[in-house]
């Protein structure tokens, strides 16, 4: 997995990339192939902005979120990251269920 963290009018600290790295984990526990993340953390006035746009094989998944502190806007990234990753991993493994294997197909005896 290849992780790329980007600050627009903001430093990055050691401490939000380990913050970063620590949360992406959390991703990578749940769905093991992922190709690409790519972090951007923005401050304007205010607002502090986290969006993540995940390259998984055969999708994207683009989540942003917005709060007044950045740990608090990295966590609200992280929760709404995992769950579209772990809805997308179900959908996919649906499919190889609906068709079924033996105990899908109905048998007929003569």
């Amino acid at each position: 997995m290849n992780l790329t963290i980007t600050g627009h009018h903001l430093e990055i600290t050691p401490a939000i990339r380990g913050y970063i790295e620590d949360k992406m984990g959390r991703v990578t526990r749940h769905f093991d192939q992922v190709i690409d993340v790519s972090v951007i953390l923005m401050v304007e006035k205010l607002k502090h902005k986290a969006e993540v746009n995940l390259h998984l094989r055969g999708k994207d998944i683009y989540v942003e979120a917005i709060d007044a502190d950045m740990y608090a806007a990295i966590d609200a990234l992280v929760d709404k990251l995992d769950r579209q990753v772990v809805k997308h991993k179900e959908k996919s493994g649906d499919v190889h269920r609906a068709s079924g294997g033996v105990k899908g197909q109905s048998l007929e005896i003569d």
